[in-house]
């Protein structure tokens, strides 16, 4: 690899991250933490700027990747895990979530009320060829989104947050919306909403790909180069959040706020006028095409490896048009299943990453990994079907007693008692267990 590739390629790594997510909840925490700001940022970090690293981090441990890792539980395991997952993040949640927001934020300032549906479809329509050509040679994603568009992005982001801070006087206000107590545990679950710790998953093979194309075969050196594009691809995060999340606070004391799209439409407006709308506009544009592009790339390679008779660029075709149907839908249908899917998903991939750390210490068994995992489970789907609004009666009561439950980790208790009983069993077992790989 050349120079400057592991820079380019945290870069392009960064550009997959920052999303529609990424973009509206650090300034919606920003306004309603307040005066607990760095403490609830401290925990919105650990989830959408750690959790991912550690994912990266676990991936360029095990050769084989995540597939690897979750055949750890079980083969059939990993792959209806690996299956939802790559569903969820890429055409039935993700994609069209971000292909709404670039277009709620980039074009619909300028539309009048009628004309909203028919400018989403030409506007989807022109979004989602642009989507399928970048995506159709994995090859060339590191020139586009690292060197291109990336670049852009945060030139950017860098303008409307230096004039932000020189500009905006406002203070951190009294927290609310939660942050009153526990900020830390707030920011720490608003850090599911970015989805950046399942779109590692999915992103591990995209970074391998991009870092093996440029003659890398070694694996120590595979693993070097990932983490190194990881890291520089967090620290950028980190820096984005921070800034967006100051400017969050800063504008609080102008009046509240529905969401972070608001807050980013207001400052940019106040800043900058009519200007600031269409400054605003290409951030969101940007930051949701990238990521479509890498979601959309993600799956491609993913699933044509997975089906031997689906070639990457029918998956690819077939994932835009999916993706293209569902944006029409509408934003509104899409975030209804966004949150109750996070709250199983990300239970089940935390534990899941945690156990691959300790994999040694309990010598691969795979009890221990299916136990775990099962206790997690339970809870897990239990807070989804929660989130959904179904009245689960007693199984509700029993979930709101569990510790951590009024802080929405309900599921923590059960799944480290999941582990220790795997770990004991697996120690008074007869039959010694062969040590997973």
């Amino acid at each position: 690899m050349r120079k400057f590739d592991s820079f380019f390629i945290g870069l392009m790594l960064f550009s997959m991250f920052f999303g529609a997510g990424n973009l509206i909840f650090p300034p919606f925490l920003g306004a309603q933490s307040g005066t607990t700001f760095w403490l609830a940022m401290a925990g919105f970090v650990l989830t959408a700027v750690g959790l991912p690293l550690v994912v990266i981090f676990a991936i360029a441990r095990v050769k084989g990747g995540i597939q690897a890792i979750g055949n750890r539980v079980h083969p059939v395991f990993s792959t209806v895990f690996m299956v939802i997952v790559y569903l969820s993040i890429g055409p039935f949640l993700a994609i069209p979530r971000n292909a709404n927001v670039a277009f709620e934020m980039g074009l619909m300032p300028f539309m009048d009320g009628p004309k909203a549906t028919i400018a989403l479809l030409v506007f989807s329509v022109v979004f989602f060829i642009l989507v399928y050509l970048i995506s159709l040679n994995p090859t060339n994603l590191e020139r586009y989104l690292g060197r291109f568009i990336t670049p852009i992005l945060l030139v950017a982001i860098v303008i409307l947050c230096v004039t932000g801070f020189m500009q905006l006087n406002g203070s951190f206000q009294t927290p609310t919306g939660g942050y009153e107590s526990g900020a830390f545990f707030k920011g720490f679950l608003e850090g599911y909403n970015t989805m950046d710790a399942l779109a590692t998953l999915a992103f591990g093979i995209v970074i391998l790909t991009a870092i093996r194309q440029r003659g890398v075969s070694d694996d120590k050196q595979l693993k070097g180069y990932m983490l190194k594009a990881a890291l520089i691809a967090g620290i950028l995060l980190t820096v984005v959040y921070v800034s967006l999340g100051i400017i969050g606070g800063k504008m609080a004391v102008t009046g509240e706020f529905a969401d972070g799209t608001q807050i980013l439409s207001a400052v940019s407006s106040s800043l900058f006028g009519q200007s600031g709308t269409v400054l605003i506009g290409l951030i969101f544009t940007l930051a949701c095409f990238t990521t479509v592009v890498g979601l959309t790339s993600a799956c491609g390679q993913y699933f044509s490896r997975l089906i031997p008779k689906a070639n990457y660029k029918t998956v690819v075709f077939v994932t835009t048009l999916i993706g293209f149907t569902l944006t029409n839908m509408g934003l509104s249908q899409i975030l209804k299943v966004s949150v109750p899917f996070l709250v199983i998903a990300y239970p089940l991939t935390i534990v899941l990453i945690v156990l691959t750390f300790f994999h040694r210490q309990f010598k691969g068994s795979r009890i221990v990994y299916v136990s775990a995992l099962s206790f997690t489970g339970v809870f897990a789907v239990i807070s989804g079907l929660n989130a959904f609004g179904m009245k689960l009666g007693l199984i509700e009561k029993i979930r709101t007693s569990l510790p951590l439950a009024d802080v929405d980790l309900e599921w923590v208790v059960p799944a480290v008692v999941g582990a220790l009983l795997g770990v004991i069993i697996a120690k008074l077992s007869f039959k010694r267990e062969p040590v997973l790989e």
